[in-house]
Parts: C-alpha cells; sequence; structure tokens
C-alpha cells in the first residue's frame, strides 16, 4: 500500500521500552506511521511538574494527529497516564487496541 497510511500512537508505562520498540518497528511494517513516547527514562531522570503536564498534553496532541492507539498493557497493566490517553482516545472517537487482551 502506497500513499495513505493509517497513524498510530502508541500508549503505555514508560517502564516497557522494549516493547515499545517491537511493536513501533511491527506496525511500521504493516504500513503505518507509528508516533511515541519522545524519550525513554531508562536512568530515573527525575522530570519536574511542569515537564511531566507537557509531556501529558504533547502526547494527547499526538493521539488528536492520530487514526488510533495502540496500547501496550504488559501484563494487563494500565497507569494513571495511560488510562487517561485510553479515555481521551476513546472520547475523541479514535480507535483502541491492546498489546494484551483487556476488559475495558
Amino acid at each position: 500500500m502506497i500513499g495513505k497510511y493509517e497513524v498510530i500512537t502508541l500508549c503505555g508505562s514508560m517502564k516497557f521500552g522494549k516493547h515499545f520498540i517491537e511493536q513501533q518497528k511491527r506496525l511500521t511494517l504493516e504500513g503505518k506511521i507509528v508516533l511515541s513516547v519522545d524519550f525513554f527514562d531508562n536512568n530515573n531522570e527525575v522530570i519536574n511538574k511542569e515537564q511531566k503536564i507537557m509531556l501529558d498534553d504533547m502526547h494527547k496532541r499526538k493521539i488528536d494527529m492520530s487514526d488510533g492507539i495502540f496500547v501496550i498493557n504488559v501484563g494487563g497493566y494500565i497507569g494513571t497516564s495511560t488510562r487517561s490517553e485510553i479515555d481521551y482516545a476513546l472520547h475523541t472517537g479514535k480507535v483502541v487496541d491492546y498489546l494484551e487482551k483487556t476488559n475495558i
């Protein structure tokens, strides 16, 4: 398929960095444009409150640009920020898919 590509935003806990990379590769090779988190905090860098608010808002703007989201919910884990992103995506009419089956 050349030309029109579905745009997907990855959502989930940043502790699942390896899974983000795997799913980004898989979805890209399926012909999707993949938006992801801006960086993985592997060094436990301290992010201040203003930065956290900004990063959360930036991720919702990515959802606005997307056709849907793909939730990386390893072991069924969905944290507060991810739950907020899922709610936002559903509220704005986006398709929501999950790595692992969920009862949400």
